[in-house]
């Protein structure tokens, strides 16, 4: 092995821009003539940490390959400095591809070093391996380009986990600015990741390329002193170089920013400065959270390298005491491999070279080597690691898909959250608010609407002293009750706003206020804006109008419904009809002329229902049917008088106005409050004309809105409707639908963590109670209307429902009584045909018909006409009982004569048709 330095002619001294380092590495055996030598370059930062690794890697590598008796090719690697610097990056790219005509070009440790390389590397057809990825790969752009190492997009998705796991909402976002005044695409790609988990930044804190400043200490002081003026304590340090980076911490350490209620992550490019860093440095990092890429060291081909590295790493850089390698020095030892395996192939061309280089597949020091459009086509597995002491702690493992895990296998391990115990910059396990608690220099701005309709939700009078303002209501003393309820002591300052509802919620948003306390409702398109609490009223809007008594001469029709008055009216007459039919044979009040057995029968039936009847009943199973008919008759006029009389005593009132539709259709005006989203609402969706729409300022005002007819309707939100009917219930009432919002919350900025806490506060408050207290407190309806009957309490008309059962009963009862009746009936018939009439043929002979009627007179008259002869049946009996034991009334001689001539001409008409039927 042998070391050359070569400088450029116009370099005078060594401590030039860069140098060039040219490192010949050939075979200790054999005529170095009969080997094929190629010539690789490598761009690495020399003077750093990782750059010394990097570098005796690459000398590890090319000096076993080289080695290897069987090798046909031998490498030539020229190292050369680039100080991270791309500029020089790309003119010593140019100068080996010109002057050492390198077949390929390994390291470039920044993505803003690669773009340029990979665009020299482009046009002259040599393939570049670089250790850095960029945020979005467009293959085409730099086709002769691959990444050995993976994208920034997974990191970002694991910072974001992290972020998700410990329930912080807003982070600030750190990075050095580079050469070209940009992030590398890593700032697009962490802010749709937070996104996705409901997260944002809310600032972000931009340094100077540590090359542009003088004071470098003074400004990144400047810089972090800003910080201070921001809510979140969850800082994001995206990339920074290791000069940048020392400052950086040391100074946050100093002014306070690492400790107590604050968090800090950083990503691979610095977790990869820990190696670098003294122990001054560490102590200043204490407690943060650090991404790093996971390599296994438990293969035979590391605990092969791993002591080469270690021994030549210390003979080469005795000032260092750590000697473990770091990620892009196994991406270094890789890089040779991938490069020496594609030059074994016979096709040496630039094309077929880069075609080598993208087939290789292949498992490294850094891990699984297969390429897809340019890229490693594996997801990473990253660690995360937590500072304490001199050294770091591995906590957990993350993978794309997999998510948290604490070991490799995943089996069983597998953890949407952060799984790990974290000691944070203040030295405990309690995981940091990651938020700044106001204080009393610095305390919460809120702002109280100064401006409302209904004063028992929020009301701002003068103090006893000038300029000092008193707040009262429901909603700040609802504010008062949560801050009992928190864990911690919120410093705030109330700020009254003499403006709309829609402006107090912009100065939340644009960060005039920190939050807005008040009867704030929670819309759609606000919520765009900034973030609500869980609500404590339900909200909607309600139509309020001037009532009138209801009166109606159909009053008394209104104790049932209308269904319940035609079944009930069915019901007496299917009973009258029953009544009727079981008494008409033996009871003479039930006979007669049709016009008299049907006026009997409906008087009977309905002068029971006021149990006034008097005709007498013969049949057991009569008596029956009324005792069922009566007991339903005296629940159905109990009912009907206590209604009736509940109607006719409590005060029924009736809107003025129904519906929404007849106030439009009238173009009558309606009032609302105009500071309120009502206005807005009632123009755009209800379509109400403008000039029809007045706004109402005090809800004192509106009684004489209404009195002077200058108004038809107000719209008010739901809680002030029940609050204006609690004082004005006997003169308005609400109708038409209510259109229901989202209900009254408090406002805090997007991503306040506080909003999440007054959430629960409002929740647990709910829960125990004292919310439904303070309600009954400051909306207790008027002395008035506190004994007043409400919509819901007023005695309705009585359905069916109430009584199905009841008429089921009576319906069955006779229903049974009459097929019994029926069914005795027709046996004493039969008996009777069978005793009378055996052997006359001409019986045997009549057909269905006669017969059905035959069956049917017997039925009716209880006697049966053959062949001109009137028998007379004996009179039906009941079940057990028939007919009552006396028999007091008396058969007129005019009555039975005209039942013998009835009957009588009944027998000849039958006889009659007989006859024409045997002819």
């Amino acid at each position: 092995m042998q070391l050359f330095y070569e400088f450029p002619n116009n370099m005078q001294r060594p401590c030039i821009t860069f140098v060039f380092i040219s490192l010949f590495l050939v075979s200790s055996y054999g005529d170095e003539t009969d080997n094929k030598v190629t010539n690789i370059g490598a761009i690495i930062d020399v003077d750093s940490r990782i750059g010394k690794e990097e570098k005796t890697a690459l000398e590890i590598a090319v000096q076993s390959f080289n080695n290897n008796v069987s090798n046909n090719h031998k490498l030539s690697i020229y190292i050369q400095n680039s100080r991270r610097d791309p500029l020089l990056a790309a003119t010593a790219a140019k100068k080996l591809i010109e002057e050492q005509e390198v077949k390929a070009i390994i390291g470039l440790e920044t993505w803003e070093e690669a773009a340029l390389v990979a665009d020299i590397g482009s046009r002259a057809r040599v393939p570049v391996l670089s250790f850095a990825a960029p945020a979005i790969r467009t293959p085409t752009r730099w086709p002769f380009l691959v990444a050995m190492a993976n994208g920034d997009s997974e990191q970002m998705k694991c910072i974001a986990a992290t972020i998700s796991s410990f329930n912080w909402k807003r982070v600030v976002v750190i990075y050095e600015d580079d050469t070209f005044g940009g992030d590398s695409g890593k700032l697009a790609l962490l802010s749709e990741a937070l996104r996705d988990v409901g997260s944002e930044i809310e600032y972000r804190l931009v340094l100077p390329p540590l090359s542009s400043v003088s004071n470098p200490n003074k400004v990144v002081q400047d810089e972090l002193i800003k910080l201070f003026n921001v809510q979140s304590r969850v800082y994001i340090v995206l990339q920074s170089s290791l000069p940048m980076t020392i400052h950086l911490f040391e100074k946050a350490k100093d002014i306070g920013l690492i400790g107590r209620d604050s968090a800090w992550i950083i990503t691979d490019t610095i977790s990869s400065y820990f190696d670098s860093f003294n122990s001054s440095v560490i102590s200043s990092m204490q407690g943060i959270l650090g991404i790093k890429t996971y390599y296994d060291e438990g293969t035979n081909l590391y605990k092969t390298f791993y002591p080469q590295f270690r021994r030549t790493f210390r003979d080469d850089n005795p000032e260092e005491d750590n000697f473990q390698p770091s990620i892009n020095a196994l991406r270094a030892y890789d890089s040779i491999r991938i490069v020496k395996q594609a030059m074994d192939s016979d096709e040496n061309s630039p094309d077929s070279l880069l075609k080598n280089i993208l087939s290789s597949n292949f498992t490294g020091l850094s891990g699984e080597i297969h390429f897809q459009q340019g890229k490693l086509s594996h997801d990473p597995i990253l660690r995360i690691v937590n500072v304490i002491g001199k050294s770091y702690n591995e906590l957990d493992f993350w993978s794309p898909g997999i998510g948290f895990s604490k070991n490799i296998g995943y089996v069983g391990n597998k953890s949407a959250d952060f799984t790990g115990t974290v000691i944070w910059p203040d030295g405990s396990k309690l995981v940091p608010k990651g938020w700044a608690i106001p204080t009393n220099t610095k305390p919460m701005i809120i702002g109280v609407p100064a401006r409302t309709a209904f004063e028992k939700f929020v009301k701002v009078d003068d103090g006893k002293h000038p300029g000092q303002k008193k707040y009262d209501g429901f909603c700040i003393e609802l504010f008062y009750e949560v801050l009992t309820v928190l864990d911690y002591d919120l410093i705030y300052q109330f700020d009254p706003h003499n403006g709309t509802y829609d402006e107090l919620v912009h100065k939340v948003y644009n960060k005039t206020y920190d939050a807005a306390v008040g009867d704030i409702t929670i819309l759609a398109n606000r919520t765009n804006l900034v973030e609500f609490t869980q609500p404590y009223a339900a909200t909607g809007l309600s139509m309020i109008v001037p009532v009138k008594p209801e009166s109606s001469e159909w009053m008394f029709l209104k104790p049932f419904t209308a269904k319940m008055w035609l079944v009930t009216g069915s019901l007496l007459i299917y009973t009258m009809f029953i009544v009727w039919f079981l008494e008409h044979q033996s009871n003479p009040n039930f006979r007669g002329p049709w016009n008299n057995q049907i006026g009997t029968a409906l008087w009977f039936t309905f002068s029971s229902i006021f149990f006034a009847h008097r005709e007498k009943i013969y049949s057991n199973l009569t008596r029956v049917v009324v005792v069922v008919w009566l007991f339903v008759a005296l629940i159905l006029t109990s009912s009907y008088t206590a209604s009736l009389t509940s109607m006719l005593t409590v005060q029924r009132l009736e809107p003025n106005v129904t519906d929404i539709e007849s106030l439009k259709r009238s173009n009558v005006k309606i009032g609302c409050d105009g500071d309120s989203f009502v206005r807005t609402y009632l123009e755009d969706v209800l379509k109400f004309e403008s000039y029809n729409i007045e706004n109402v300022s005090s809800e004192y005002n509106y009684e004489g809105e209404f009195k002077s007819n200058h108004i038809a309707a107000a719209f008010l939100e739901l809680p002030y409707g029940k609050v204006f009917l609690n004082r004005y219930c006997k003169k308005f009432t609400t109708t038409a639908p209510t259109y229901i919002f989202g209900g009254l919350g408090f406002v805090f900025q997007k991503g306040s963590p506080i909003a999440r806490d007054f959430s629960r506060a409002i929740l647990k408050l709910s829960e125990d109670g004292n919310l439904m207290s303070l309600e009954q407190k400051w909306f207790a309806p008027s002395p008035e209307c506190s004994a007043n009957v409400t919509e819901e309490s007023k005695t309705n008309s009585l359905s069916i429902n109430s009584f199905l059962g009841l008429f089921l009963i009576s319906g069955a009862t006779s229903t049974v009584c009459l097929l019994l009746f029926l069914a005795y009936s027709l046996k004493r018939y039969w008996h009777h045909e069978l005793e009378n009439n055996a052997g006359n043929l001409s019986l045997v002979d009549e057909g269905v018909l006669i017969k059905a009627m035959r069956v049917a007179k017997y039925i009716y008259n209880g006697k049966v006409c053959v062949q001109g002869e009137v028998s007379a049946a004996p009179r039906v009996p009941d079940i057990y009982e028939w007919s009552s034991p006396t028999w007091d009334y008396d058969r007129s001689s005019s009555h039975i004569s005209m039942e013998n001539l009835e009957v009588k001409s009944q027998a000849e008409t039958e006889i009659g048709i007989q006859l024409q039927v045997h002819n």
